[in-house]
């Protein structure tokens, strides 16, 4: 049987689920449904990239060992893919992987020996000990050249990365190295032989451009003293594995790779070698590294290394947090189904190129192309056949009696025409999704929607049903619509797989469109007389006025729960504040700077007595107190934690309080102050912070 293998990057272990990590898990899933479908056996791969100084800085700002804080991440990795149909249960990945499971750790140990036993194409060792010193992001957990860092404006600054704008480590160290620099004409010849090894056309001439300006060796180790939440270099415990030649290894140690379990639970030899699919901010990494190492390993290549564009807002921005413009993917859940938010994703990026989004951009593509296309299209032609027909498919023959009935009703007698143009669409549809332009391979199967429409629109059934000679006419037209149907809901499978279920329930068909190979679709197999389903809608319009109220609301108030609990303490071993909170969150909170006394002393925190505590009307999130700071008169604040307090519960007691915050404005209150508390497990739980021992209102922490 013919394989198909599929991954997506492994997701860095100190970032939430985000809308581009939903993209690339998403078209990881349409793309082994469609394989699926053409009789290929699957292997979908995703994960989470769990090692590294970035992770172990988050969990030591957490108060948590490294291995409980990445089971946190990994946890709601998992419940967002599931929320969204992505996981194994619903048909989608095979193995989330993550990089410490054990039989990852065997197989780059034992891909390490493979490279460091290699010669390079020059003669040389591959892998060498020498000593490194630069610029490290931990962010991007790749070491900096001075043409990818920003150079800061006064001499005791430290750089700053040009993609997180955040100050780089200075790094001094004994290193492994692999020699990259002695395999830039063996990765140009690939590029050369396989035209298609890396797509789209752009991605693959930059990725040229920067191997033939000459490639500099990589530092692939760091002391275990540095970094000790790695993989241990094999017969040198003193050092660490690079979190990057770790976590490409994962490709092959998920399918058996260095790990007899794995082997027969997947299988290496016979699913590798994969398509990779990544955001064009990695392409280097496994455009360029990562084919090297396989040299060195001698193994075979990936089939093809794929980047995506980035998504933008409306405006053509960047999305951050900074200026308010992310989607919050618990937010969409709620509002879109998994079907709409799939179709957006596909049709509205040109795959391979930047794409904006935005809640707005999704309602208006789910009334127009699926509410008011595909949704009314199939609401229609089942309601007529369930009246004009007694709820059966009808007989597509027109006799040679009734030609000249149909010809004045403006019907063809002859169904090849439609069958045609429906054949041309397949193909298209096929051509497009083997070419990953996902977005052309739904704009072919729209025409076919609207050549539908049109055909059912001037036929007219609603006249036809008057005229008893014009009964072989309607049952014709009638018979293509749904037969159309039958064909959408398998070319249309892989992008909304619960929706086009639903279609081939509703037309009365057994089985599964998923088990129909598109590129074999005929017509005419769909049975006169099948008797359908049950009508439903399948996409019912979205009401926009009332949806986008609801989204600005719910993004108001928790906007306004931050800043009212600033996830809520002041960064220190027990807060857990980088634990990633909530299904929908972008990311976790970054690396805080170190500060000076001077500048904690800058923070007024004082001892407060709850005197009032209520809710705050219109609001599921917000107490509001007045709290005594052993001032003239109680201060009035307002706190985020409703949720999972009650406010007559908290009358009493002792709190601390950010006193000299500037005061603001929240849900028509001024708040005069911050309550202080810990952000603690997956759900975020606030707990506020308070005392053992009695202290007297006003006093000062220092």
């Amino acid at each position: 049987m013919k394989t198909f293998y599929v991954t997506t990057p492994i997701y860095y272990a100190n970032s939430l689920p985000h809308l581009g990590s939903l993209y690339t898990t998403l078209v990881a899933d349409a793309l082994k449904r469609y394989k699926k479908q053409r009789g290929y056996e699957t292997f979908f791969l995703t994960g989470m990239d769990e090692h590294g100084v970035n992770v172990q800085r988050a969990a030591e700002r957490a108060g948590l060992p490294p291995k409980e804080f990445v089971d946190r991440v990994a946890e709601i990795f998992q419940r967002t893919f599931a929320a969204f149909g992505l996981d194994g249960a619903h048909g989608g990945y095979d193995i989330f992987m993550r990089t410490t499971a054990p039989f990852h750790y065997a197989g780059v140990q034992e891909f390490w020996r493979r490279v460091a036993r290699a010669r390079t194409p020059k003669g040389n060792a591959a892998i060498y000990k020498g000593h490194y010193e630069g610029w490290f992001c931990a962010a991007c957990a790749s070491y900096k050249t001075e043409d990818e860092y920003i150079k800061p404006q006064r001499p005791d600054e430290a750089p700053r990365c040009l993609v997180h704008e955040t100050p780089l480590d200075r790094v001094s160290e004994e290193s492994y190295f692999f020699r990259l620099s002695d395999y830039g004409e063996a990765l140009l010849e690939l590029y050369e032989r396989q035209p298609n090894f890396i797509w789209p056309e752009e991605r693959r001439n930059e990725v040229i451009s920067f191997v033939r300006a000459g490639l500099q060796d990589l530092s692939v180790s760091r002391l275990k003293s540095s970094v000790a939440w790695a993989i241990p270099v094999p017969d040198d415990p003193e050092h660490t594995v690079y979190v990057w030649f770790d976590a490409l290894t994962n490709y092959i140690t998920a399918i058996g790779f260095g790990n007899e379990e794995r082997e027969r639970a997947a299988g290496f030899e016979k699913f590798w070698p994969a398509v990779h699919l990544v955001g064009k901010d990695i392409l280097r990494f496994h455009a360029v590294y990562w084919p090297a190492f396989l040299m060195a390993a001698g193994l075979k290549q990936p089939c093809a290394i794929v980047a995506h564009g980035m998504w933008l807002d409306r405006d053509g921005r960047k999305m951050s947090k900074t200026l308010g413009n992310t989607i919050d993917l618990e937010v969409l859940h709620r509002h879109f189904s998994n079907d709409v938010v799939r179709y957006f994703c596909l049709r509205e990026m040109v795959f391979g190129q930047d794409g904006r989004f935005s809640y707005e951009a999704v309602i208006e593509r789910a009334n127009s192309d699926l509410a008011s296309g595909l949704g009314n299209l199939v609401s229609r032609t089942l309601t007529m056949i369930a009246r004009y027909c007694a709820g059966e498919i009808p007989s597509p023959e027109i006799s040679e009696a009734n030609y000249l009935q149909a010809k004045r009703a403006g019907v063809n007698p002859d169904p090849s025409d439609h069958a045609s143009a429906l054949e041309l669409a397949r193909d298209q549809f096929v051509t497009h999704f083997d070419e990953y332009s996902f977005s052309r391979a739904l704009e072919s199967v729209w025409n076919i929607i609207a050549r539908t429409d049109k055909l059912i629109s001037e036929a007219k059934p609603w006249e036809l049903v008057k005229d008893e000679r014009q009964r072989e006419t309607l049952n014709a037209v009638l018979y293509r619509a749904a037969e159309t149907l039958r064909w959408l809901a398998v070319l249309l499978h892989p992008v909304m797989p619960d929706a086009t279920r639903r279609i081939w329930r509703q037309l009365g068909l057994t089985g599964d469109p998923a088990e129909y190979d598109p590129a074999r679709l005929a017509w005419g197999e769909l049975a006169a007389g099948t008797r359908i389903g049950e009508i439903e809608a399948i996409f019912p319009r979205i009401e926009r006025k009332r949806v986008m109220a609801e989204i600005e609301r719910e993004s108001k108030e928790k906007e306004e729960g931050a800043q009212a609990t600033q996830t809520d303490a002041v960064p220190g071993p027990s807060s857990t504040q980088t634990v990633p909170p909530v299904q929908g969150a972008t990311e976790a909170v970054p690396p805080a700077e170190l500060i000076g006394i001077e500048d904690f002393a800058r923070v007024d925190l004082r001892v407060g007595e709850i005197l009032t505590a209520e809710r705050v009307p219109k609001s599921d999130k917000l107490l509001r107190f007045t709290i005594d700071l052993g001032e003239k008169e109680p201060r009035q604040i307002l706190a985020g934690i409703a949720g999972y307090y009650e406010p007559e519960k908290l009358i009493g007691k002792k709190v601390i309080v950010v006193a000299n915050l500037k005061p603001r404005k929240l849900r028509g209150f001024e708040s005069q102050g911050m309550v202080l508390a810990a952000s603690v497990g997956p759900e975020d739980r606030p707990v506020l912070a308070t005392f053992t021992e009695e202290v007297p209102n006003g006093a000062k922490l220092k």
